[in-house]
């Protein structure tokens, strides 16, 4: 399978990619660089914007601009000409978990448009179980913790019709996949069961997407691989990548039959660090943008 490295980006941690389909274009960040990565899809134009503090996950916002969440909360981003992101927020990190070393991490809408997220504590090596799972809407405000002692929050996916959420601790300790129901109505997850434990396997279940077949694609983190699970928990496929450290996919392109895989360089150098494209065979979902 051909993969093509998109020359001129080089991410300490890449994260949280993005087809936004209004603007035909792609989207990610660099967590602690505090950047935000765009590529026209028609030319491969790069832009990059500063934002004023750590940008872990971004959405579409309706109306214009992204809804992000950051290292204090969930904040609506405005892309100055300037090259800054002007930041203006929305909620505070939950008060239960203010504290130095504490901020948001994977997140994405819900097929309704409500912004979620989870937090962590960064220090990966002190595993801490402080992380919650929260939503966010503009009527509802923040919400949650949903899911509550996680360690690396991760994983956050829908199925197409919405109803089944997907939830993943990427921590060592962890390397887990919880499925829930998910009311769609209310926006409110339940029935949690493990979908895969993936403790025996290479890598850690790090950020994901689901295709239009309702398979769930995750980002195998120290194992540089993606990987294809079918609805019932079943490995269908695997791709190798360039990168050892694969952090997040995302499928888009004007047909969202491209798959872009953002990556994290430990310092190892090589192609760590690397945004790629490949074409997988498979379509994905349109992203729903923030109601908020």
């Amino acid at each position: 399978m051909d993969i093509e490295r998109i020359p001129g980006v080089h991410c300490a941690t890449g994260e949280s990619p993005l087809w936004h389909a209004g603007e035909e274009a792609w989207y990610w960040v660099d967590i602690p660089a505090r950047r935000i990565w765009r590529m026209d899809h028609a030319g491969g134009t790069l832009r990059s914007w500063l934002a004023p503090e750590m940008v872990a996950c971004i959405a579409a916002a309706e109306g214009g601009g992204l809804v992000a969440g950051m290292q204090t909360g969930i904040f609506r981003l405005q892309l100055g000409e300037d090259g800054l992101a002007q930041a203006s927020r929305l909620a505070a990190l939950p008060e239960a978990e203010l504290g130095e070393g504490m901020r948001f991490n994977d997140g994405r809408c819900d097929r309704q448009g409500r912004f979620w997220s989870g937090t962590m504590f960064m220090d990966m090596g002190a595993a801490r179980e402080v992380g919650g799972l929260y939503s966010y809407g503009g009527a509802d405000g923040l919400r949650g913790p949903f899911v509550s002692q996680m360690l690396t929050q991760n994983g956050l996916a829908w199925s197409p019709d919405g109803r089944t959420m997907y939830l993943s601790d990427s921590h060592p300790l962890r390397r887990t996949v919880w499925a829930f129901d998910y009311d769609i109505d209310s926006g409110t997850p339940h029935g949690q069961r493990v979908f895969l434990d993936l403790s025996g396997q290479k890598g850690r279940p790090d950020g994901a997407a689901v295709d239009a077949d309702g398979c769930y694609w995750s980002c195998a983190n120290d194992g540089g691989v993606v990987q294809r699970f079918t609805p019932d928990g079943r490995l269908d496929r695997e791709i190798a990548l360039p990168m050892a450290k694969p952090s997040m996919c995302a499928f888009g392109g004007p047909l969202l039959d491209t798959l872009l895989v953002t990556s994290i360089d430990p310092g190892t150098g090589g192609e760590a660090g690397s945004v790629v494209l490949l074409r997988p065979g498979v379509k994905g979902v349109a992203e729903t943008p923030f109601a908020g």
